[in-house]
């Protein structure tokens, strides 16, 4: 499985930036026309329970490269990472680290906002080669940073090539960023080594920018929502440009390709959309309740897909819950490399490798799954979801400072069961405080 004609397989992960669980065709949506990831789901491996590790952007892109969970990872603070007081430290080995010393070319092409200084750029935790931004937010023409000046980026303009800043006004972001990739990816394909590919998309993060051709796919919605659809088409279209090219090059059936989002829908104020007469601000968490920031399940759970027609039997459903920091052992344990050996040697890597359980048919590794995020805690442990001090939208009636659910029965955590399951809430609670406890020990 680890290899195909004697080559490690290559590794992509193509990130989107506040996408929702439901704002996908294949997990549901009744507007979006995502044809290409529709494909890529059916084709591969979708799954239902699959989390992202934090409700905001740098502490779930933290997990998704580094295995840890964001606290121990260093980034646990948003509005300090985001507007770039904070990185991840240099002690950290990301899956980029890990591979390149494995003979695998590396490269990211996009949003970082793990640190916007050399030394917690791109370049110095593994990448042979970046384009995008470093910070959280730019404008999808022009690249200028969308939060103001200063704090250690260029007061208006966030767009890079390496450590060189770098000029394309006019050019939509996400376009440039599918055509750094399939060049990446046809330039590879000339050379006799593995590569790990690192495609993320700052879509469907506001401003709310389309071109008028996306636009025009779905005039016949509200505004709102058809710039939200556009933005998420322009991104299922990348992706298909991107297979194609793998396609092309020979390339498709060994490369690993991962498929995910941050967090949820944002509840943020964005370009245009406050306002609106039903208070909409853009993605679909589906029937989960919460958002972007909330440890409910619409913050947290996320669309995923994974493909490997060469080495993982695909067009198939993965109930098993599971998280991004996951994906790192899952990626070098299909890759056939050693999580315990190299620069990984003395490193706590808390995500578990899903090889057994895509290969095996074995459950998930995890028992139980724990957040945290600003006074929020929550745990999951089969089908018992318990949130702590949960916030949503201000928009929306507030939760009891205890919730339990259960999620067989309410999996929009809507009915609080607490007072039904007080052993349960009890232990649970307690599991949930000794985690954290132990996390910020650590």
């Amino acid at each position: 499985m680890e290899e195909t004609n004697g080559r490690k397989p290559n590794l992509l992960i193509i990130y989107c930036d506040d996408l929702g669980y439901g704002d996908l065709g294949c997990y549901g949506s009744e507007t979006a026309k995502t044809p290409h990831l529709d494909r890529l789901a059916a084709e591969g491996i979708r799954f239902s329970n699959w989390y992202s590790n934090s409700p905001v952007c740098s502490p779930s892109r933290a997990a998704l490269l580094t295995g840890r969970h964001p606290a121990r990872a260093g980034v646990n603070e948003i509005l300090g990472a985001r507007r770039g007081l904070h990185g991840l430290p240099a002690t950290e080995v990301t899956l980029a680290k890990a591979l390149r010393t494995e003979g695998y070319r590396t490269a990211l092409f996009g949003k970082w906002h793990l640190g916007v200084s050399e030394e917690t750029g791109p370049n110095a935790h593994g990448f042979d080669e970046f384009f995008g931004f470093k910070a959280g937010c730019i404008d999808f023409y022009s690249h200028i940073f969308y939060w103001g000046q200063g704090h250690g980026i260029n007061p208006l303009h966030d767009l890079w090539e390496d450590e060189t800043e770098v000029w394309e006004n006019g050019r939509y972001m996400t376009g440039l960023i599918t055509e750094r990739s399939v060049d990446y990816i046809r330039r590879q394909a000339e050379r006799d080594e593995p590569f790990f590919l690192y495609a993320a998309y700052n879509a469907p993060h506001y401003p709310m920018h389309a071109p008028k051709e996306y636009m025009d796919r779905f005039a016949h919605l509200p505004w709102d929502r058809q710039v939200m659809n556009a933005m998420i088409a322009a991104v299922d279209d990348g992706v298909g440009t991107i297979v194609e090219e793998l396609k092309r090059t020979g390339s498709y059936d060994n490369t690993m390709i991962f498929f995910s989002s941050d967090n949820g829908p944002s509840p943020e104020s964005r370009n245009w959309l406050d306002g609106t007469e039903d208070a909409y601000y853009g993605g679909s968490a589906g029937i989960f309740r919460g958002h972007k920031f909330s440890l409910f399940d619409g913050g947290i759970r996320e669309p995923a897909i994974l493909s490997w027609p060469a080495g993982l039997a695909g067009g198939r459903v993965s109930d098993e819950m599971t998280a991004m920091m996951d994906l790192m052992p899952t990626f070098l344990d299909l890759a056939g490399i050693d999580a315990g050996a190299g620069p990984l040697k003395d490193i706590r890597i808390d995500g578990r490798s899903l090889k057994p359980m895509l290969a095996n048919g074995e459950p998930s590794p995890h028992k139980q799954l724990f957040w945290e995020y600003q006074g929020q805690l929550a745990v999951r442990e089969g089908d018992w979801k318990l949130v702590l001090n949960g916030k949503l939208d201000g928009s929306l009636p507030q939760p009891d400072c205890v919730h339990l659910s259960d999620l067989s029965q309410d999996p929009g955590e809507r009915i609080n069961e607490a007072g039904r399951q007080p052993e349960l809430t009890e232990r649970l609670t307690r599991a949930a405080q000794d985690w954290f406890a132990s996390l910020m020990e650590d």
